[in-house]
């Protein structure tokens, strides 16, 4: 073989590697993609269960009206959120508050023992056991995602065609586990 049909052959398998790379890190966009748009469904699912929980609740609660203008109003901000990162933020901060819900609700044994409590109280725990888990395969594909497009050769292709690292969906250091919603109305 002479010179130029190497260089030809080395030049067509650069090629289809690029091709390839930018191909495996466009798969992993989208599959990180499609799992954050797992963890918006079970997010909209509590959205659409919060204000249920606080008609339920204000009744009982009306000395505590701040914490339940507090969830309503990050409800409504984590919503219209623009960035993964903002509503993954705004939704520990309504995890926080969630908790403070918690600890209120169990100074009142007669909203304890509400049915529409305990149906809300049990279907907001199923939903937050799902937002754990969506949680935990979201921040696994990020994490592929981002080493993908850190590694080298892969960071050479993810550089040259703006691939961005994604923000993981992170539990904040004060908060060690998700909000334990079924003893929110244990006695």
């Amino acid at each position: 073989m002479n010179a130029f049909a190497v260089f030809i052959v080395v030049a067509v398998v650069l090629v289809f590697a690029i091709i390839g790379i930018y191909n495996s890190l466009v798969g992993k966009k989208n599959q990180m993609l499609n799992i954050e748009a797992g963890v918006d469904a079970q997010l909209k699912r509590r959205y659409d269960l919060l204000p249920n929980l606080v008609a339920a609740a204000k009744e009982y609660l009306s000395h505590e009206r701040g914490l339940l203008e507090a969830i309503t109003a990050l409800r409504s901000n984590a919503q219209n959120a623009r960035t993964s990162e903002e509503k993954f933020n705004l939704n520990n901060q309504l995890s926080q508050l969630l908790n403070g819900l918690k600890v209120t609700i169990e100074n009142y044994p007669d909203l304890k023992a509400n049915q529409n409590i305990l149906h809300i109280q049990s279907t907001l725990s199923e939903i937050e056991e799902q937002i754990s888990a969506a949680r935990r395969a979201y921040n696994s594909s990020v994490e592929v995602y981002n080493n993908a497009i850190e590694m080298f050769p892969s960071n050479l292709i993810a550089n040259s065609f703006g691939f961005k690292k994604a923000a993981f969906f992170d539990i904040p250091d004060d908060q060690s586990a998700a909000p334990d919603i079924g003893k929110m109305f244990k006695s």
